[in-house]
């Protein structure tokens, strides 16, 4: 995938593949989330990453699929988005930087990664949420169709089988 430009509410991003190994990237984002966001991306208080989630964050390969959003005019990447594959399903994850939330990025990353996984054969989709995530739960539920739901604890795992796109006969 080469980047891509794409129209949200306020403005436009551009999007392109995380470099495998990209660990300046992922800790940019990360440091722009707030301790509310932090805690809802990572189903817990985040005050640090630790060496072993900050490489398997940034991890790109056949099964690590990662995207990262910048905002026009901003030089730090503000949002990343990714599919972690396991035969036919992927999980599911994105961050958007605190300051940027509410523009509709989350929703355009969604996007792309689901049309990305399409392409590579991914029926079903996974996501572990936050309870207390309204945003990620409303922007899962108009992505995906038929959501199955389950609880871990305070958290709500998602499964659904990967809607065809727009206009793919079925």
């Amino acid at each position: 995938m080469n980047a891509r430009v794409i129209k949200v509410r306020r403005g436009t991003i551009i999007v392109r593949p995380l470099q495998h190994g990209d660990v300046d990237t992922v800790l940019a984002v990360f440091h722009r989330l707030g301790p509310e966001s932090r805690r809802r991306r990572f189903n817990g208080p985040k005050p640090r990453l630790s060496e072993h989630e900050l490489w398997q964050l940034a991890r790109v390969d056949a099964n690590h699929h990662a995207l990262v959003a910048h905002v026009e005019g901003d030089r730090e990447p503000v949002a990343l988005a990714r599919l972690v594959r396991s035969g036919s399903s992927a999980e599911i994850a994105f961050e958007v930087a605190s300051e940027h939330q509410q523009r509709g990025i989350g929703a355009a990353l969604t996007d792309v990664l689901l049309e990305d996984a399409r392409a590579a054969g991914i029926t079903e989709i996974t996501a572990l949420v936050s309870s207390d995530n309204p945003a990620a739960l409303a922007l899962l539920r108009r992505a995906l169709d038929a959501l199955e739901i389950s609880f871990e604890g305070r958290d709500i795992w998602i499964t659904a089988a990967l809607p065809r796109a727009a206009g793919q006969p079925y």
